[in-house]
């Protein structure tokens, strides 16, 4: 196969789309606050590699220690997303941006990679089956379903945070930590402030601006987490018809 694959770069960032939001000419608030979050990334080790083609076929992955995931090991690998979407599924991409991704890990001497995943796929996690074909395999979970997905080199495991499974905050209304890292997150957002108002609901929205907020969480975090009535509830983004169920829970 042929296909060119691009990975994003400080020279590059600005003009290459990011798949999940393809936006050529009209700037998109979600898009924008990826590339800025990104460029910061970047001089982490963070990588993002996409088809160099209009649609959603790339992996995001950074080392464990500065991923802004509530998961703890040394010397891993943490993918966030591997997306192949529509008329490119069935080509071979998500295989060559996985085995491009274990590759990469054993050029850095890394021990291993891991992922986020849960008993059942959640529709805002990559697809865990797809993985564990690569041998990977659940090292940790949380009292909730959700589960820690690692391919070890060396014989040694990560682990989630302690605090990822305390699953509980002192907000009894509807509580969402997000970050900047997936340009939906800002859509997801305002869905959210407008279904509230509308509802009339007490709503809390905390911004995770920092790897330390990241690392604190307390709960499992890819880039959005949801609490409702002091309980964890989900990683998904909400539309607003699951928005309200929720709230009338």
């Amino acid at each position: 196969m042929n296909e060119q694959f691009i990975n994003l770069t400080e020279e590059n960032l600005a003009q290459e789309h990011l798949c999940c939001i393809i936006r050529s000419k009209k700037p998109h608030p979600g898009v924008e606050a990826k590339r800025a979050w990104l460029k910061e990334r970047l001089k982490e080790g963070h990588v993002f590699r996409k088809l160099d083609a209009k649609g959603v076929v790339f992996i995001e992955y950074a080392p464990l220690e500065t991923a802004w995931v509530p998961v703890e090991g040394e010397n891993y690998l943490y993918i966030y997303c591997l997306w192949v979407t529509g008329d490119f599924k069935g080509k071979g991409y998500g295989r060559q941006l996985m085995e491009y991704c274990l590759a990469d890990a054993r050029a850095r001497g890394k021990s291993g990679v891991c992922m986020l995943g849960a008993e059942k796929q959640k529709a805002w996690l990559s697809d865990q089956a797809f993985a564990e074909k690569y041998g990977f395999k659940t090292v940790d979970t949380t009292p909730d379903g959700y589960r820690l997905l690692a391919l070890s080199f060396d014989g040694t495991k990560p682990r989630f945070a302690e605090n990822a499974k305390r699953l509980e905050t002192e907000h009894q209304e509807l509580t969402i930590y997000y970050s900047a890292q997936c340009p939906y997150i800002h859509q997801s957002v305002e869905l959210v402030r407008r279904t509230c108002q509308e509802l009339k609901a007490p709503y809390t929205l905390i911004p995770v601006d920092t790897l330390e907020k990241a690392k604190a969480l307390p709960c499992v975090f890819n880039n959005w987490a949801v609490f409702y009535q002091g309980k964890f509830a989900t990683v998904n983004l909400l539309d607003a018809a699951a928005l309200k169920r929720l709230l009338k829970k």
